[in-house]
């Protein structure tokens, strides 16, 4: 007779409520994450793009659901097909899955692990909206998004997630989006930004955020629903990897913060709020890929070190002269690099692999292997999102006029104004804003008496 431990290692697996439960929970934190991103981008814009900059988020969660539905899980998650891209008839329309069939060896159903999924396939196309702020038709943005997920993000998905895939395969880590996400969306941006150009003004005019405390509770958002994104990525937690994740999570982004912060007082002389926002970001970034296979304190190294590289990459857009608006290279595509490439040096070889980096004596091996996917990924993004750009710029025009970008893309595109300032006032004495210059450049207003 076999032993006790070996017969119930060779049980199928059941459905776990608990697991099941959590899943749910984890994908709405995930789909909150994306408005989340919606006003941590829409604080950092001008007044005037405001309404524009939430929607180029929001609409993501309508095009990308539908195609999910219809072919976008089956090619991200089906049946691999050359290592390259799946694809499984059942799931087209999600219309051939049981309601209680599980995920490929796990204890939660398909369609958990199809909803998770979903909400990473939502947001990573939203993150490059941050990049190509103040100056795209919207109706060129919603065809992008529609090519993007189907031509980048669903093969990409399938490289490092699917069964099959070539990343997969190879052994490259990629715990909740390094490479899938954040590469993906940081090398898409960079492409577009080359192929439709600098916003009027870049270098020249004033871009300051319009509303900081926006972009703080984007943080905040962010933040918290982070923990869905990546804890969530183990399916469960009954071996503890996901607990792992939830603490390198929190201390990979605290660390990241301060290094930020101190990074920027020593270089510009100031503790900012958009400093600690955009910190915490980067931190983020950073351990997705990283934090199932780092300890705590490989947390604290990997946020410090992107903390650092993230604030001195944000200013390279001004030294190479691309204009990407709200950062998305220098967080998104910088953090994300750093964090999968640290794992050939911090993977500990006790979390979710046995996988060990170079200090706990495993040599380059690893490193090589998370080289590999990095390049891959930003390669295959950068080029494919340039070429998309290209065609959608030279068919139906990817940009807005100069005359509709100066009077601002939210009147222009939706008609429609984030503030109204038209009642405001009245009483003994009408009172008219006036735009005055305080001592950091920003504008505030004062009262004038009719």
């Amino acid at each position: 007779m076999a032993p006790a431990a070996i017969t119930l290692a060779a049980e199928a697996p059941k459905l776990s409520a608990a697991n099941t439960g959590f899943m749910l929970i984890c994908s709405a934190l995930v789909m909150l994450m994306t408005p989340g991103l919606a006003f941590f981008y829409g604080g950092m814009v001008r007044v005037k793009s405001t309404l524009n900059m939430l929607m180029m988020s929001f609409i993501s969660l309508g095009i990308v659901t539908i195609l999910w539905v219809l072919y976008g899980f089956s090619l991200a998650f089906g049946t691999d097909k050359g290592s390259l891209i799946g694809w499984d008839g059942d799931f087209v329309g999600l219309s051939g899955i049981g309601i209680t069939q599980l995920w490929d060896g796990y204890t939660i159903p398909i369609y958990v692990f199809a909803v998770f999924q979903l909400m990473f396939a939502i947001i990573t196309p939203a993150l490059i909206s941050g990049a190509l702020a103040d100056r795209v038709k919207f109706s060129a943005w919603a065809l992008f998004i529609a090519l993007w997920a189907t031509i980048v993000y669903f093969p990409v998905a399938h490289w490092v997630w699917g069964t099959g895939g070539w990343a997969f395969d190879l052994g490259v880590i990629d715990f909740a989006g390094g490479t899938a996400v954040h590469i993906n969306a940081g090398a898409a941006a960079l492409g577009v930004i080359l192929v439709i150009g600098k916003r009027v003004g870049f270098k020249k005019d004033p871009m300051r955020p319009h509303s900081l405390p926006w972009t703080m509770l984007g943080a905040g958002l962010l933040w918290f629903g982070w923990f869905g994104f990546n804890a969530g990525s183990w399916l469960g937690n009954d071996d503890g990897v996901g607990a792992l994740m939830f603490v390198n999570t929190q201390v990979a982004t605290a660390a990241a913060m301060l290094a930020w912060l101190i990074y920027e007082k020593l270089r510009h002389g100031a503790f900012t709020s958009l400093g600690a926002a955009s910190g915490a970001v980067a931190g983020l970034v950073a351990i997705t890929p990283s934090g199932g296979a780092v300890s705590p304190l490989g947390a604290i190294a990997v946020g410090v070190i992107a903390g650092v590289l993230c604030a001195m990459a944000v200013g390279l857009k001004y030294k190479f002269g691309y204009d990407d608006s709200l950062d998305v290279v220098g967080v998104h595509l910088v953090g994300g690099i750093v964090g999968s490439l640290l794992i050939g040096f911090f993977a500990t070889g006790g979390g979710q692999s046995d996988a060990q980096g170079l200090f706990y004596g495993g040599g380059l091996d690893q490193f090589w292997k998370q080289c590999a996917g990095v390049g891959a990924v930003l390669g295959y993004s950068l080029v494919a999102s340039a070429i998309l750009a290209f065609l959608i710029d030279k068919t139906m025009g990817m940009r807005v006029s100069e005359d509709d970008e100066v009077t601002g893309i939210d009147q222009v595109e939706h008609a429609e104004t984030a503030y109204d300032f038209s009642g405001a006032g009245g009483g003994a004495a009408a009172r008219t804003a006036v735009p005055t210059p305080v001592g950091t450049g920003a504008q505030t207003t004062k009262k004038v008496d009719a």
